[in-house]
């Protein structure tokens, strides 16, 4: 339990950052901050997908040759960069939607601004 309370308080800035995202109350503000937040994610687990000393898995003479056993160890996974370039276009693709959806609450309500479209919405 100390172990998880220690990594919380040791990763202050994200929760700073969380915390002043979600308080923000334009649209684009948030849905650029999400974006952020996405792209820091993405870069983590590609980070952690390095091996030092390992080199890409392509392996040279086939898959079945007696020679030479095959050594995980010295191969890179790339399985967290596969998924992350699926996350990389998933996330283009929401932030495509996102903007376009401000864009039209924009032509309707004439603002960006969450308490203004509360407002309008609760006087409808």
């Amino acid at each position: 339990m100390t172990d998880l309370v220690s990594t919380i308080v040791a990763k202050y800035n994200y929760w700073i950052y969380i915390t002043f995202m979600i308080a923000k109350n334009n649209l684009i503000k948030k849905i650029v901050g999400m974006n952020i937040f996405q792209t820091a994610i993405i870069l983590f687990y590609v980070s952690i997908g390095v091996k030092k000393g390992a080199t890409i898995p392509i392996i040279e003479h086939g898959h079945g040759s007696a020679h030479q056993a095959v050594h995980a160890v010295d191969y890179v996974n790339p399985l967290p960069h596969v998924l992350m370039l699926t996350a990389i276009v998933v996330g283009v693709a929401t932030l495509g939607v996102a903007l376009a959806l401000a864009i039209r609450i924009y032509d309707r309500y004439n603002t960006l601004e969450e308490d203004e479209i509360l407002t309008q919405i609760r006087e409808e």
